[in-house]
């Protein structure tokens, strides 16, 4: 093996593997503008889209994408597990790298255009139509495509220009993903009674903003990983530098225009327009100047803002906005092709767009590949959506869907530590008592109870008849709760029961926006302070709440006092005044 196959195979399968980690990107992305009950069921169709892709490209995927030059398909050596030649693969893409490094590099992009589907179609698809989908994709449907513009086909021949796929990959997947989010309909709750839509935020930006960066890095992979060599760096860095550039301004462009017509630099929108950009720079990264890549850019980051709104408008309901990134960007950006080719900036461009001389031609060709593809990948996947919704079903029940996916489709909760929704037990916490929590608690009548006389608790008397015990409930602001338990600390109540919670008074919330929506609901965050006082007058405590929060402004809080009738301590069956004692 000689230095030049060396160093290109570990170009490729590094850049490979960069596409690869992208899976976590977009698991992270997705359960992020999702639902929090739906967290579970979104990681795991992205672990099992890229298992399913895997199996389908294998088994059949690559032959029909790479199997000869027949303007349609491929029709050689189709089985690459069933005895076929490989050999017959030597020259395909390129001869410097062995071919199951070419097979893992397109299999990594072939799982892309699979996971594209799962974001548009979350909270409501069926589990397993979606692996049967995802599995009939990536079969049949993206080899398809990938042949005509990759593999030799009619469309190569006509010219069409495609450097990492915006139409191969984003446009084939966003497309899939349209058809699926139409024949699906949109999530419950997600219109009004007359038509409008409503925001339904997603769980957790965080979660998205890292899924962002780490689809930012793939993308470093993505696009000058498609080289398929390293043996001109100039080629490679230029590429880099035109993806990041376009990264950028689309960043810039999508929050300006957010903050523009939202009143507010959305940052849902600002993620969406980040990878707006690198869709909208995939198909041109090594035909554009980097001036070219600014403009695709911000351009990029424009269109998607708009565009996520109308899709909503028009009751078209994808969750993480993957129809305005990956299919309108894509569009988008094979149309910048034919735009803004430009020969010479890299030792791949060849041939100049309408901005640089070149005429109509180009852009005519991407143009017609544009047209083809949609009409081929929409019928198709309208197709297989549409048995797939007349044999199994695609969508789960409505019960299911509002209960959440992680339940009814796995069983699981992403966050069981965070949100009870049904009773729960725990025993032995490590210090001998025991603990009930309990959520939508049902009443249970005595005469369907039965305790056997070996499980039954002392009750102990209590040793202060008549001693009266009281609740102060204290709900204030969040970051008056430190000078709150201190101040309680000084008068010797130790025992507190403290609640994140959320409501409004005079202060009537305020209003947040997510992707353009106003969420015409929002609470103020509030902590919730529950104290049971008996040997400590109530007075006492209502001074000291009042001294500790007073600033005489909007949201100082409100105490609420309550009688108590008994308390019973679990652990020892103490009641009342005893059982207060190691609580106040």
């Amino acid at each position: 093996m000689n230095t030049t196959m060396i160093v290109d195979t570990l170009w490729v399968v590094f850049a490979a593997l960069l596409v690869f980690f992208m899976n976590l990107g977009f698991a992270a992305v997705e359960s992020g503008f999702a639902r929090s009950k739906n967290t579970v069921n979104i990681l795991s169709k992205n672990f099992i889209v890229f298992a399913v892709s895997s199996l389908g490209f294998m088994l059949l995927g690559w032959g029909l994408m790479f199997g000869g030059d027949n303007p349609i398909i491929g029709t050689k050596e189709l089985f690459i597990l069933g005895g076929s030649d490989l050999g017959f693969y030597k020259d395909t893409l390129t001869s410097t790298v062995p071919f199951w490094g070419k097979f893992f590099f397109q299999l990594v992009f072939c799982g892309t255009a699979a996971t594209i589907v799962s974001g548009a179609v979350a909270e409501r698809i069926k589990y397993i139509s979606f692996i049967v989908f995802s599995f009939i994709l990536t079969l049949f449907i993206y080899p398809v495509v990938g042949h005509w513009i990759w593999g030799g086909g009619w469309l190569a021949n006509l010219g069409f220009m495609d450097f990492a796929g915006d139409t191969v990959v984003h446009s084939v997947g966003g497309w899939a993903a349209l058809t699926g989010a139409i024949i699906l309909g949109p999530r419950h709750g997600k219109y009004d009674k007359d038509g409008k839509p409503k925001a339904i935020p997603g769980h957790s930006l965080a979660l998205a903003v890292i899924g962002l960066f780490i689809l930012w890095l793939g993308w470093f992979g993505f696009n000058p990983g498609s080289t398929m060599s390293f043996q001109n760096p100039e080629d490679v860095v230029h590429i880099i530098v035109t993806t990041n550039t376009a990264a950028i301004a689309a960043i810039l462009t999508a929050t300006a225009t957010s903050w523009s017509f939202i009143g507010k630099p959305d940052l849902g929108m600002t993620i969406n327009g980040c990878l707006a950009g690198l869709v909208g720079i995939t198909g041109s990264c090594a035909y554009v100047s980097v001036g070219s890549s600014l403009i695709i850019g911000a351009i990029a980051g424009i269109i998607v803002v708009f565009s996520v709104i109308f899709f909503d408008r028009i009751k078209v309901d994808d969750p993480v906005g993957a129809t305005s990134v990956h299919l309108v960007c894509g569009v988008f950006g094979t149309l910048c092709v034919g735009l803004f080719a430009q020969e010479g900036v890299t030792s791949l461009s060849t041939v100049n767009g309408l901005f640089f001389g070149g005429g109509f031609s180009l852009l005519g060709a991407e143009i017609i590949g544009i047209i083809a593809v949609g009409a081929f990948v929409a019928a198709s996947s309208a197709l297989v959506w549409f048995i797939l919704k007349k044999t199994i079903g695609i969508r789960v029940s409505l019960e299911e869907e509002i209960q959440g996916l992680d339940i009814g489709e796995h069983g699981n909760s992403a966050y069981p530590d965070f949100a009870i929704v049904a009773p729960i037990t725990a025993s032995g916490n490590g210090n001998g008592d025991s603990i009930v929590a309990m959520s939508q608690v049902e009443t249970i009548k005595p005469s369907s109870v039965k305790v056997t006389p070996e499980a039954a608790i002392p009750v102990v008397n209590r040793s202060h008849p008549g001693a009266k015990m009281t609740k102060v409930t204290v709900i204030t602001n969040q970051d008056k709760y430190t000078q709150l338990q201190n101040a309680l600390d000084k008068i010797g109540i130790t025992g507190l029961t403290v609640t994140n919670v959320l409501g409004y008074g005079m202060q009537k919330g305020h209003t947040e926006y997510f992707r353009g929506l106003p969420v015409k609901t929002r609470l103020l965050p509030k902590v919730q302070v529950d104290i049971v006082v008996c040997k400590i007058p109530v007075e006492t405590v209502v001074d000291t709440v009042k001294k500790a929060l007073y600033t005489g402004n909007m949201g100082d809080g409100k105490i609420f006092i309550y009688d108590v009738e008994n308390v019973i301590k679990i652990r020892t069956g103490e009641e009342g005044y005893d059982a207060l004692q190691d609580e106040e």
